[in-house]
């Protein structure tokens, strides 16, 4: 299976991961996070992240609260019941560390697709009549100084075709092209196709939008293995720069039809990131005390995996204790 593309998390983080690069992490909430790969830009020390997210929990939640991030761009940052707006995130704006610009699910889409497609902008109706076309994160002055952010948050224009479902005016949306993606999949080949199981969230967008895409998966294959089930191929091999092979790359959130998230690693994060002494005592344990994943997951072992492992049928855990 050698191939260029194919390599370790480490050597994937140091490459394309920069201090001050701008990245975008794939996942929802608590699925499918790329989480070997945010405990390794932690354990690299990567600063003054940029990070775009379309409704990302634990994976944003680390990275902020590690300090790693300086700006954000996201829809919702939030682990469900767990914590429904993320508790370091959260801390990190509160105490003036991170700056935020929020958009609605469907804006981020969209700005992840026109950076897909090449365009500068999309068109969309979301937005209109709320707080987020008045209230900006960045600043006009910001905007100025800064290249790599657009001149306006987004524009409202009249609508060039009023007769269209009757809209006047219409929120225009800008790009968003990553410096790097990172992404966690059920399966990938040694080229860099990839398949996801279950619902894609905008990673797909996310993907497609990067000048430099990682993806951690959990099974690596050989190129004809995916031509099998080629209507399951998501993201072509040429969007790819970086595979990586990483079995339980989202845990402690969940891959569909690999393992369900973990209701007791995301109840104890809850308490140590809601004290500052508690999470450093967190991150020496579980980020800094391990050299990679696989010792993290050992630290976890094997009784807690086996306890979150999918049942093949329904692709989540049975009997799994949520609360």
């Amino acid at each position: 299976m050698e191939n260029e593309k194919v390599m370790d998390l480490a050597t994937a983080v140091d490459r394309f991961v920069k201090n001050g690069s701008h990245i975008s992490i794939g996942g929802f909430t608590v699925n499918r996070n790329p989480m070997a790969a945010v405990y390794e830009i932690i354990r690299q020390g990567k600063k003054d992240l940029h990070m775009y997210a379309h409704s990302n929990g634990q994976g944003v939640d680390e990275l902020a609260g590690a300090g790693c991030l300086s700006r954000l761009e996201i829809a919702y940052g939030g682990n469900g019941r767990f914590a429904p707006t993320c508790i370091r995130f959260k801390k990190a704006v509160q105490e003036g560390r991170l700056l935020v610009e929020d958009y609605s699910n469907y804006q981020m889409t969209l700005r992840f697709q026109a950076g897909a497609m090449g365009l500068p902008f999309l068109p969309v109706r979301s937005g209109m009549g709320t707080d987020i076309v008045e209230k900006w994160g960045f600043s006009r002055q910001m905007r100025t100084r800064d290249p790599r952010l657009p001149d306006d948050k987004l524009k409202v224009v009249d609508n060039p075709f009023p007769g269209w479902a009757g809209a006047r005016s219409l929120v225009l949306v800008p790009a968003i092209n990553p410096d790097v993606t990172i992404i966690h999949v059920q399966k990938a080949d040694t080229e860099g196709t990839c398949q996801i199981n279950g619902l894609p969230m905008a990673d797909v967008e996310q993907a497609k939008s990067a000048a430099a895409l990682i993806v951690t998966c959990e099974e690596l294959v050989l190129p004809d293995e995916m031509k099998k089930e080629s209507d399951m191929n998501r993201i072509p091999h040429f969007c790819v720069d970086a595979v990586v092979h990483q079995p339980w790359g989202a845990y402690p959130t969940a891959c569909y039809r690999c393992y369900d998230y973990d209701p007791v690693y995301l109840n104890a994060y809850k308490k140590s990131a809601g004290d500052d002494r508690l999470f450093g005592e967190y991150l020496d344990k579980f980020v800094f005390g391990v050299k990679d994943h696989a010792q993290f997951l050992e630290l976890m072992g094997g009784e807690r995996l086996d306890a979150v492992r999918a049942d093949p049928e329904t692709g989540y855990a049975v009997n799994l204790k949520r609360a």
